[in-house]
């Protein structure tokens, strides 16, 4: 019987890499070693893909099997008559199984292992075998050596599996981890290499799966990497009926634009707007009615400081934006408590999250929370590097303290649920996101994305893994355009529009 193909693409922490192993031996009816020879022949191929004129290759290797997959890359490209030079931590004798099969195997090749030294000055390309998926802590002694000599050698490196120093589960990166132009990983993506650190360590990440059947990986779940063309139905605006009106698409209201950050609101108003929401009010300053309406006359506006007015937009809500441009002062402080009182569902970002944390305020309704790694430090009470240290922890610990849904920031944006029973569960990371997404404005215009889908139906957590992989991925279209150094915020406006329209018509 053939099996379908999985719906998703999942990532893996180190424990269950070690299980697909295993899983995928037992499929395959092969050895470790043999599984091994596959990893080097498939990490060779995609060296002289990328380096065709490679003729002169420095191969690092550590102890464990990701040495093995080195020697075995050692191997293949002597026998191709490549000049090669293997750098050894450590003593090869104290190799054992499978890599000292593939020490003996390249030996027989021809290749002979030097101690790690300086890579030498006329290496095409590097190949780091030195820890993979092994690592403990950070990286020390002769590892740390090697690795400063693979990143001071101003040579293209090639990860084999994982960038030593590189930690699988976190996407954190030991101090003096290699960085890698490219990565060859094997059979399970590791979720460290797409979020974080691990992103610009890793370089570009290529995957093979060796010839592992998909019921091996069916058999193992791991945590979803989303794209947004391949969400299931169950994280999509479902279309619109021929009879569709309003007040069915649901009422945004975004809550925030203290004095001199009215933009925040617009932003956030907008995107709502644009993604479909049938109506937007904004709840701000009054004086800045009329750069919205200018610039959106769609969007409806209501005097923060009148309160009949706040509270007959905050009655109509299908759902709150609340945050953006804010503010820290008594005059936001007041202005989200009256929005977290009304029970519907609420996006919470920018200074929200920090008054949140500051004043310990208490939701009504579902809360959705989206904090770049500052504040999300700051409602964890702890500091930013712990947050980075371990990404997919830090949006668990968020998605319990407040007992909804959590996105985590960043490169490789991590989405997290509180579960019925005070746990939390790993809803995914975000596949899309470039680096000029690091602009003033990208979070609001995020949150308004998030707000529009829930008012449209989808749960918290669909719009949170929805609104976060839309938005990315409109990031990296408009990106296309106008580059990394000039994306600005509501660029990302009519790329959105564009994969809108893209999508299965009404």
């Amino acid at each position: 019987m053939t099996l379908p193909l999985r719906s998703t693409i999942e990532l893996y922490t180190a424990a269950q890499c070690r299980d697909l192993d295993r899983r995928a031996m037992a499929a395959l009816g092969v050895t470790g070693f043999e599984l091994m020879q596959r990893a080097g022949s498939a990490a060779f191929e995609t060296l002289l893909q990328r380096w065709p004129r490679a003729r002169r290759l420095a191969v690092v290797c550590g102890k464990g099997n990701n040495a093995g997959d080195g020697y075995v890359i050692a191997g293949i490209a002597r026998r191709l008559g490549l000049s090669v030079r293997l750098l050894q931590v450590g003593e090869a004798a104290a190799l054992g199984g499978d890599a000292a099969r593939a020490r003996d195997w390249a030996a027989e090749c021809g290749v002979a292992p030097e101690s790690a030294a300086a890579v030498p000055a006329d290496a095409d390309v590097v190949v780091d075998a030195l820890l993979g998926t092994g690592l403990r802590g950070g990286l020390s002694g002769d590892f740390a050596a090697a690795a400063a000599a693979i990143n001071g050698s101003g040579r293209p490196v090639l990860a084999v599996d994982v960038p030593s120093g590189v930690h699988v589960d976190t996407g954190s990166a030991a101090e003096g981890a290699v960085r890698a132009a490219v990565t060859v990983t094997f059979i399970g993506r590791k979720l460290g290499l797409h979020t974080g650190a691990g992103l610009d360590h890793a370089g570009e990440v290529i995957y093979r799966d060796l010839g592992v059947p998909e019921a091996v990986f069916r058999e193992l779940p791991g945590c979803p990497w989303w794209r947004y063309e391949a969400l299931p139905d169950a994280y999509r605006v479902p279309p619109r009926g021929r009879n569709a009106y309003k007040h069915a698409l649901g009422h945004v209201v975004v809550v925030g634009g203290d004095h001199d950050m009215g933009g925040a609101v617009i932003m956030a108003g907008e995107a709502a707007l644009r993604c479909g929401a049938g109506m937007v009010s904004i709840i701000t300053r009054a004086g800045h009615r009329p750069a919205l309406l200018a610039r959106r006359p769609e969007l409806m506006v209501a005097d923060a400081d009148d309160d009949e007015a706040v509270a007959d937009r905050l009655g109509r809500a299908t759902c709150i934006v609340a945050g953006p441009g804010l503010g820290r002062t008594e005059w936001g402080s007041l202005l989200l408590a009256t929005a977290l009182s009304r029970p519907v569902p609420t996006v919470l970002d920018a200074d929200g999250l920090t008054v949140l944390a500051r004043d310990g305020l208490q939701a009504a309704g579902p809360l959705l929370v989206t904090p770049h790694a500052g504040e999300a430090a700051r409602l964890l009470g702890c500091d930013a590097a712990t947050v980075q240290g371990d990404r997919p922890a830090a949006a668990l610990a968020l998605a319990r303290q407040v007992a909804g849904v959590a996105v985590l920031k960043g490169a490789g944006s991590v989405i997290a649920a509180a579960t019925g029973d005070a746990e939390a569960a790993l809803l995914g990371v975000c596949a899309h996101g470039n680096p000029g997404m690091a602009s003033a404005g990208m979070g609001d215009v995020q949150s308004g994305i998030i707000g529009g889908l829930l008012a449209q139906g989808l749960t918290p957590a669909g719009a949170a893994v929805a609104g976060t992989c839309l938005h990315a991925l409109a990031a990296d279209r408009a990106v296309q355009r106008l580059g990394q150094r000039s994306l600005l915020a509501t660029d990302l406006l009519d790329a959105m529009v564009a994969v809108l329209a893209a999508e299965r018509p009404a």
